[in-house]
């Protein structure tokens, strides 16, 4: 295997196959022009001269135009690699089962599922009235989605009878949805249809009335719940609650005995949870406990009795119950699992004879099953207490991700998992509670093209950090190909930030790297929570500088134990990781040959300052509020657009979308042009602007592999990997 290694600009060198690249001189990168607008604050002035490409209406000929141009300067570079590009996207998508299918659940009289017709983007949505019967079509995703460039289906949810079934559809990728009703004996759609939601609703047990939440049209936020009675037109909607804080996110949910509709608040320190009875639409609302800052809880109903997972004097969370009338008597909580220093409760199911807990312990996850006591006869739970020793099941790869699965039903005896690790497609487990530790796999993901388990090896490792943190880290490389010398390319992936876990789990996109002798690296930046909340509480607020320096330490403690060569480091994030990608290359830009930064937030303080951006207030909790000088002065010292310097810069490749919600497009697009200022190399800056998507990016079963084909393809091709069949 012969690889190639490029320290020149891309275009003067790299070839592929026979077909050499467009000379570099000849299609000049766009240069946007300087307009420089000021802003003070704590006595601090800075003189941003790329402010204008915001547009908010995104309808400003001269934005739109400049955006173009990024456009087509990066299609003229990419020229060269379609043929590459077209193979990696071939490559991907062949891999995938063409007649993928969701395993159908029992819910109330029907088996439910989801699956794809060879070829198509979208699901169809299908029920049973037994396994393996006759299939009944609830809704053709595929016809939905005809003649828009994006489409996103929100929540799918079917009313208690079993008669109607509602979907949200949003075909701008704002994430704002609007909500239809079909009858299903009929296929007709009602004439109900709700705009401006999150896209979900939570039927009352009469089938009549719902519950679903309108979001602010310009913050982005969901702060309202309205009910609504089919038949009747949205502007009769009744307001039934108003969220008045902007930094809580809402949700709905419903117990799983159905008897309680739910809502939940949560910032990102602070819960609370107001229950309403589904038998008793017309009523309230009412916090089970309100308010307090700090405090952050969930919970499950059993019978009258509620179980509370809560960092109530337990950093890593506790579980407890209570009865529902005492529940907002907080000395009146009863502790069913003591928390830890150590081990993070994460979540629970509550079934009528079964409690079922997940922890995380050292960064592994952890499912134990815990028999409750149960009066046979009677046909009840007694007390909900905890009975008798419980049973752990066992999972055995070095790196693994493991979570519940569709549990429908409370009085079930079987309990469903999925499994995954990066050698090891997700795979659906179901247990028999009864007869532990009895197990069926219920399905496992289709790797077609030759795939082989055993040519891989996973990896779990920990790197020392400057403070002596030692930060965990995933692995996996193809066996065949891997010498732990440091002659290997290494892609290390990173996020860090909302205490998100990034798992360890299997993608098969990932094996167009493997199979082409790179190593994949998983580094679990403080900011997440794989070490429990206090390494989610150690990588935020005045904390964030410990994300890059982690990941930067990551990378230096992987070439120092051979795992890959230095000279051939590549980098990928996106949102607030590509954040961490900004941080990092200010940082310390000499470790990465080529980055990718994916719908990257890089801009912190200004967006911060700026409460009309969705989802700013929300985020104080995470940042900082800039508005307070120890957060404006903390944030400005890592903020990637602030802090580029004149110097060399790894080869970058900059991707957004034009209606993104999430990480606005003015935010890349300012960073790359002042990147383009800066930067003192010869390196490859593209920039490429979905002008359809949003955060997620392009939509589809098949076409959202266009975005990983064209990552890799810049990257492979950066590493002379594009002459290297894959295995």
């Amino acid at each position: 295997m012969t690889y190639k290694l490029f320290s020149s600009f891309l275009l003067l060198t790299l070839s592929v196959g026979c077909t050499s690249m467009t000379p570099a001189d000849s299609v000049r990168p766009p240069i946007a022009e300087k307009i420089p607008t000021e802003m003070n604050l704590h006595g601090i002035k800075r003189i941003d001269n790329y402010h204008w490409l915001r547009d908010d209406a995104r309808k400003n000929r001269k934005v739109l135009e400049h955006l173009a141009d990024e456009n087509r300067y990066t299609k003229a570079q990419f020229s060269a690699l379609e043929g590459f590009k077209q193979t990696l996207f071939d490559e991907l998508i062949g891999r995938l089962d063409k007649d993928e299918s969701s395993v159908p659940y029992l819910w109330h009289s029907h088996w439910y599922s989801r699956r794809y017709k060879p070829g198509f983007e979208y699901p169809l949505v299908i029920r049973q009235s037994e396994p393996n019967g006759v299939e009944t079509l609830l809704l053709d995703v595929n016809l939905r989605a005809e003649g828009h460039d994006f489409y996103g289906l929100g929540g799918v949810s079917v009313s208690p009878d079993e008669s109607i079934i509602a979907f949200g559809e949003d075909t701008l990728s704002r994430r704002i949805y609007r909500v239809y009703f079909k009858d299903i004996a009929s296929g007709k759609l009602l004439e109900d249809e709700l705009s401006g939601t999150d896209g979900h609703v939570v039927w009352a047990n009469d089938s009549k009335h719902l519950f679903y939440i309108a979001k602010d049209p310009k913050t982005l936020l969901g702060f309202q719940v309205f009910r609504h009675q089919l038949g009747t037109p949205q502007s009769e909607d009744i307001l039934v609650f108003e969220e008045k804080d902007d930094s809580f996110y809402i949700s709905l949910g419903k117990s799983l005995d159905e008897s309680r509709i739910t809502l939940f608040n949560e910032s990102t320190t602070t819960s609370e949870v107001s229950v309403l009875d589904a038998d008793m639409p017309l009523g309230e609302f009412k916090p089970l406990l309100a308010r307090e800052e700090g405090h952050e809880y969930s919970v499950a109903k059993l019978g009258s009795t509620y179980y509370i997972l809560t960092n109530w004097k337990a950093v890593n969370f506790r579980l407890m119950k209570v009865g529902e009338t005492e529940f907002g008597d907080k000395q009146m909580w009863q502790e069913v699992i003591a928390g830890s220093e150590q081990d993070r409760i994460e979540d629970f199911l509550l079934l009528e004879k079964f409690l079922i807990v997940q922890t995380r312990e050292h960064g592994v996850s952890h499912l134990r099953v815990f028999p409750l006591a149960y009066d046979d006869e009677s046909d009840i739970c007694r007390d909900g207490n905890v009975e008798g020793e419980p049973f752990e099941i066992p999972f055995h790869d070095p790196a693994y991700v493991v979570g519940l699965d569709i549990n429908a039903r409370q009085g079930s005896d079987k309990l469903r998992l999925y499994y995954s690790s990066p050698t090891t497609p997700e795979s659906i487990y179901e247990y028999d509670l009864t007869n532990l530790p009895t197990r069926t796999l219920l399905k496992q993901e289709k790797v077609l093209g030759g795939f082989e388990s055993e040519a891989y090896q996973a990896e779990r490792i920990f790197i020392t950090a400057r403070d002596n943190t030692r930060v965990p880290v995933t692995l996996v490389y193809r066996k065949d190909t891997f010498e732990k010398d440091g002659t290997n390319p290494l892609y290390q992936y990173g996020y860090g930030a909302y205490g998100h876990t990034i798992e360890p789990d299997f993608d098969s996109s990932v094996l167009s790297l493997l199979d082409r002798g790179v190593v994949y690296a998983i580094a679990h930046v403080r900011g997440g929570e794989m070490l429990g909340r206090p390494w989610y509480d150690d990588g935020r607020m005045l904390n964030k500088q410990h994300s890059f320096d982690d990941f930067i330490d990551v990378t230096r403690g992987l070439i120092e134990q051979g795992y890959g060569d230095k000279k051939r480091i590549v980098a990928a994030g996106g949102s607030a990781g590509g954040l961490l990608m900004g941080g990092v290359i200010n940082q310390a830009p000499e470790l990465y040959f080529a980055v990718a930064a994916h719908v990257p937030f890089v801009d912190i303080v200004t967006t911060m300052l700026d409460e009309s951006i969705p989802l700013t207030t929300n985020e104080y909790d995470e940042w900082g509020n800039p508005n307070e000088k120890p957060y404006f002065d903390y944030m400005l010292s890592y903020s990637p657009y602030d802090q580029i310097k004149h110097q060399a810069y790894p080869h970058l490749l900059v991707t957004t979308g034009l209606h993104d919600s999430q990480v606005q497009y003015f935010e890349p697009a300012k960073w790359v042009a002042k990147l383009r200022e800066y930067k003192t190399d010869n390196n490859q800056l593209l920039f490429h602007i979905d002008m359809e998507a949003g955060h997620g990016g392009k939509s589809g079963r098949y076409r959202r592999y266009q975005d990983t084909a064209q990552e890799y393809a810049f990257l492979l091709g950066l590493l002379g990997l594009n002459e290297v069949e894959a295995r």
